[in-house]
Parts: structure tokens; C-alpha cells; sequence
């Protein structure tokens, strides 16, 4: 199984904003702890994090062929980059929306752009709900 896994805008500062709910969470931390997850597995993965929307699109465009599910952390384009969810819509890939809770993100189910175009949508905090997210494209494909 091949997962993409895409880091929305300013993830890479992930532990700045973890320091201020007294948590330890890295975009590092999460991207081991997915690889580590996967070792031994028949599970590949490519990861990116990246603040510019071509670049996300880029991405999805030109693994749409390769990837059978997609993690995303869409952070703020949840609101308004229609753009991705159209490239999304063309790759029809099966996809996991990853938001945050607990002072990571404002961004709940219902404010997302991309929750009518995913297969699932987990809410939770962020160093757990990727490892849920593959998980559950396990089950969908």
C-alpha cells in the first residue's frame, strides 16, 4: 500500500505551537513516528509539508497514479483552497482530512472545505491521529 502524506502550512513550526500547550510535538516527531509505525510493513510512504498550494497540488497531481490513500493536514486551506480539493477530486484517492484540537487549529469538521471530499475526517491531537489515519486507509483499501 502507498500513502501520501501531506503537511499543510506552517506544520513545519509544529513544535512552536505545541510549546504553548506545554506538549512536545514536532512535524519530526510525527513523520518518525509514521515511518516507524509502517517499518515491517507492506506500507510505503511520501511525506511533504509545504506552505505553497501549487506544491500541493503538484504533489497530489503527480503521485495520484502511485498513492492508494492520502493522509492531509490541511491547517488553514481548509477555508478556502478549492483548488486542492479540485485536484483531489480528479486523483480520486482515497483521502483521510487530519485536524487538530487543543490550540493547534480553529478548524472543526463543518468550517472544512475538504470534508465533503474525503472518505473521513479524525479530530484529534496531532502527534496520534496520523497513525489513526493510516489505520483507517488500511480498511478502505
Amino acid at each position: 500500500m502507498n500513502i501520501l502524506v501531506l503537511h499543510g502550512p506552517n506544520l513545519n513550526l509544529l513544535g512552536s505551537i505545541s510549546a504553548q500547550t506545554k506538549q512536545k510535538i514536532t512535524l519530526d516527531k510525527i513523520n518518525t513516528a509514521l515511518r516507524l509505525y509502517v517499518r515491517n510493513s507492506e506500507i510505503n510512504l511520501k511525506i511533504n509539508q509545504t506552505h505553497k498550494v501549487f506544491q500541493a497540488i503538484n504533489f497530489i497531481q503527480r503521485n495520484r497514479n502511485w498513492a492508494d490513500g492520502f493522509l492531509f493536514a490541511p491547517m488553514s486551506w481548509a477555508r478556502y483552497e478549492y483548488s486542492i480539493l479540485d485536484a483531489l477530486k480528479i486523483a480520486e484517492i482515497p483521502t483521510i482530512q487530519l485536524l487538530f484540537i487543543n490550540g493547534f487549529d480553529d478548524i472543526d469538521e463543518k468550517k472544512s472545505i475538504f470534508s465533503s471530499g474525503c472518505n473521513s475526517t479524525i479530530i484529534g491531537q496531532p502527534d496520534q491521529i496520523y497513525i489513526d489515519g493510516i489505520d483507517i486507509l488500511k480498511t478502505l483499501t
